[in-house]
């Protein structure tokens, strides 16, 4: 089948992998993007897939609580300079103070419900309208503690990044707020390998195989190597088996142990994770808009 040169461009981003082997990979797994994936890993030319691509989408992730409920909630705009705008982040307030009260089940019921007897839908389509650039609200979380408790609240160059941290067995938020500076930088996927599902562990065990094997390593020995190795993956996203960030000596889980705390939960939100880049670049925004 012909490969387009977006697709291959896409397995790049992706992986990091050269243009050639991309398209190559690409050919062999009939242009399926995650065969080609795990094609690239097992014969050695792409680090572990990472499914999140870089994007440019802006906008802001904010954080609030009260009392025992908090919620984080991602917002996007067109460009950077609204996030720094103050109807903006009069907006973000109103939004997350609203998801905050209310509670609705999904982002479709968010834009339905009513804030002082006007719809999310209408209050955005005003915001729109007032700051001059498409709004939208892409995603939420609402999580609860216990009154022995706290929440961690972090947000990283002013909302890029953001991350809601659920502990027990303390009401210091400090500690609550280390470990969501942790999960900030690292990126965990998990709190602890009891939430991987087994499907996952499964194929990452194949490929972990199959690279073992392209490499010449003795069959008799792989399995045993690839358990090694499955005891390192499980360490890289789960959140209580990595190196705490603030002290390399002790992991997460052993940090929290010191506090006889526990990590309940967490959310992170990047801002624009996953979503399609724009092709044009502010420049050549400006320019187009000089030419009308």
């Amino acid at each position: 089948m012909a490969i387009s040169a977006k697709l291959v461009k896409e397995l790049r981003e992706k992986t990091g992998a050269g243009m050639m082997d991309c398209k190559k990979a690409l050919v062999e797994t009939d242009g399926d993007i995650d065969k080609a994936i795990d094609y690239l890993r097992e014969n050695g030319i792409a680090k572990a897939a990472k499914k999140a691509d870089r994007i440019a989408a802006e906008g802001v992730v904010y954080i609030t609580s009260e009392g025992n409920e908090a919620v984080i909630v991602e917002i996007n705009s067109e460009t950077d300079f609204v996030a720094r705008n103050e109807s903006f982040q009069e907006l973000v307030k109103t939004i997350a103070s609203h998801i905050l009260n209310t509670k609705p089940a999904s982002v479709e019921e968010l834009y339905e419900s009513e804030v002082d007897g006007e719809s999310v839908t209408s209050l955005m389509n005003n915001a729109v309208a007032t700051i001059g650039e498409k709004l939208s609200i892409r995603r939420f979380a609402v999580e609860t503690k216990t009154d022995n408790g706290a929440f961690g609240q972090y947000m990283h160059m002013g909302g890029r990044i953001g991350v809601l941290t659920v502990v027990e067995g303390t009401t210091d938020e400090n500690v609550a707020k280390d470990v969501a500076m942790h999960a900030a930088a690292l990126n965990p996927k998990y709190v602890s390998r009891d939430q991987v599902d087994p499907a996952e562990l499964d194929h990452e065990r194949e490929v972990l195989r199959q690279q073992a094997l392209n490499e010449g390593k003795p069959e008799k020995i792989v399995d045993k190597m690839v358990e090694g190795r499955i005891r390192k993956y499980l360490e890289e996203i789960c959140i209580v088996d990595q190196p705490f960030v603030k002290d390399s000596d002790q992991t997460v889980q052993q940090y929290l142990d010191t506090k006889d705390a526990k990590l309940v939960n967490f959310v992170r939100f990047e801002l624009g994770e996953g979503m399609e880049k724009r092709e044009e670049n502010f420049a050549d925004e400006v320019l187009g808009q000089v030419k009308k």
